[in-house]
This record gives C-alpha cells, sequence and structure tokens, in this order.
C-alpha cells in the first residue's frame, strides 16, 4: 500500500490569537507519538507569494504509512478531540473554514 499524504487547509477566525492557533495544531502534532503508522506532522502559515491561498492561511500535512494508518488517525477519539477544537476556532466552521485533501 502506499503512503497518504494528508493535507489539512484551515481560515482561522480574525479574533483566534496565534498562541491559540499553536495550541490547536500542537494537539494535533501530539498524536504522532501516539498512532503507529504517522510518520510526520508539519504545521506553519502560508508563505506563498502567489496570492492563491483564499483566505486559507494556515494548514499542516500528514504523511501516514498507508491508508489503514490514516483512517486509524480519523478514528481515534484524541483526534475527534484535538479535531473538535481546531474546528471551533475556524471562520465558518468545517463548512468554509475547514479544506482537507489525501494523496
Amino acid at each position: 500500500m502506499p503512503p497518504v499524504t494528508h493535507i489539512v487547509l484551515v481560515k482561522f477566525r480574525q479574533d483566534v490569537p496565534e498562541k491559540t492557533r499553536q495550541a490547536a495544531f500542537d494537539e494535533l502534532a501530539a498524536l504522532q507519538g501516539v498512532l503507529e503508522g504517522m510518520v510526520s506532522a508539519t504545521f506553519g502559515t502560508n508563505a506563498s507569494p502567489e496570492g492563491f491561498s483564499r483566505g486559507y492561511n494556515d494548514g499542516f500535512v500528514m504523511v501516514f504509512t498507508d491508508r489503514a494508518s490514516a483512517d486509524a488517525y480519523l478514528a481515534h477519539p484524541a483526534h475527534q478531540v484535538a479535531g473538535a477544537h481546531l474546528v471551533s476556532l475556524l471562520e465558518g466552521g468545517a463548512e468554509s473554514g475547514l479544506l482537507v485533501v489525501d494523496l
């Protein structure tokens, strides 16, 4: 099975301070030591000069060894809690503040 690259772009609400944004990302990053099959997790703010971010100015990329590992991450209770916290900070919640793609 090929690895899965999980790409998540987010639009934080304007009132969410950087410290709170980072804490939400830290919650998700902590799963790397808990879940077998999570190879890497990289978080950050958009640095592209192209101007095509459409308001998705923060995000992260996680790499999993395979689809089963990525699915285990999605179902894990700690991911459910951390993901809900992240969504609560987004402009429009999951409907318009979140973009997820797996490659």
